[in-house]
């Protein structure tokens, strides 16, 4: 018999929530439901789960979009499918950016859902597991990586997973430009062979990333553009 998948489904509509239990029952899930932004970070505080289905308009004081930064950064190699209504589109984009793995617009149909969790479940089997352990420095920064934390002259930085995993691959392949195609894959865990959408996803991380990281973000001295090569990590 295969093995059960352990799912945490988070929505606030109880329609909505018995609806995902029972069709994700039926398809082999063991299925937790809750219906808060607080309830699930209780949830996920101890356990890891292999899949989260996750509503980004939840009420309360915690959104999806917070549930979803937590995951990145205490669980990276859980799949996380994000369900989201037509008008809400700048939040969705805002989670695609900090890398999930399947996204659903309300209403649902069975057959999507059972589609799109099992693309997101293979699709995290494929991805490299999260491994990498210890602290290194390189300048004025420093970079825990069993605690997620980056420092800058003592200073924690305030970073977002995204944020931070573009900050460490960046500092450990300081000798080298590195492509938007091989940062597109650090951060977010997927191939993107279109350089120009590459780009695009890039872009918006280094500009977060230089606005926390650089005195002076329009001038910038560690995290460099190189004009149509990529990046590199200067000391």
């Amino acid at each position: 018999m295969a093995e059960q998948v352990r799912t945490l489904v988070v929505d606030d509509e109880e329609n909505i929530c018995f609806f995902l239990e029972q069709t994700l029952e039926r398809a082999g899930h063991t299925v937790m439901t809750v219906s808060s932004g607080e309830e699930a970070l209780n949830c996920l505080r101890d356990v890891s789960y292999d899949l989260v289905v996750l509503d980004l308009n939840l009420g309360g004081r915690i959104d999806g979009l917070r549930v979803l930064e937590a995951i990145r950064w205490r669980w990276r190699d859980m799949a996380v499918v994000i369900l989201t209504g037509h008008g809400s589109l700048d939040s969705a984009l805002a989670a695609i950016r900090e890398g999930v793995d399947g996204y659903l617009l309300k209403p649902i149909e069975p057959g999507e859902l059972r589609q799109v969790v099992k693309e997101a479940l293979e699709r995290r089997k494929r991805l490299p597991q999260s491994v990498e352990k210890g602290s290194f420095e390189c300048g004025p920064f420093c970079v825990d990586l069993d605690r997620h934390v980056a420092t800058l002259d003592g200073r924690p930085l305030d970073l977002t997973p995204g944020e931070f995993a573009l900050l460490v691959h960046l500092m450990r392949n300081a000798h080298r430009v590195i492509s938007p195609q091989e940062l597109v894959r650090v951060i977010q865990g997927w191939e993107c062979e279109d350089l120009y959408e590459a780009r695009q996803v890039v872009k918006w991380y280094v500009y977060r990333l230089r606005r926390k990281a650089e005195t002076d973000p329009s001038h910038p001295r560690h995290i460099m553009n190189m004009r149509g090569l990529g990046y590199r990590f200067s000391q």
